[in-house]
């Protein structure tokens, strides 16, 4: 299967901790497609629809005629076993927020 920057995926997170999200929701894919291809693991954000925008730690997309939040500042890498299904793909201009506000999170 190929696991492509963009696509949202349902995703089961058993085994976190503390303040981490802990349950069955989107995450949207972040990582390069050739490295999601190479690993077993892809680096994803969630999406939530709880969480409000706020600016470099949110970015506000539109899924399934919902909108929903990306939260930037819970980015992790995710053992592809944990991807239940396909939920949709961001478009070109929800990835490029969603790249500007990594990139500042990340100080890069």
């Amino acid at each position: 299967m190929r696991y492509k920057r963009g696509e949202v995926y349902l995703v089961e997170e058993h085994g976190t901790q503390g303040h981490e999200i802990k349950k069955t929701r989107p995450w949207v894919l972040v990582g390069a497609n050739p490295i999601n291809a190479a690993r077993s693991t892809v680096l994803a954000v969630p999406l939530s629809t709880q969480a409000k925008e706020i600016p470099g730690l949110s970015v506000k997309v539109y899924l399934n005629n919902s909108f929903s939040y990306a939260v930037l500042d819970q980015l992790r890498a995710i053992d592809k076993k944990r991807l239940i299904r396909l939920e949709g793909e961001l478009n070109i201009h929800e990835l490029e927020l969603i790249e500007a506000g990594l990139k500042q999170i990340l100080c890069l």
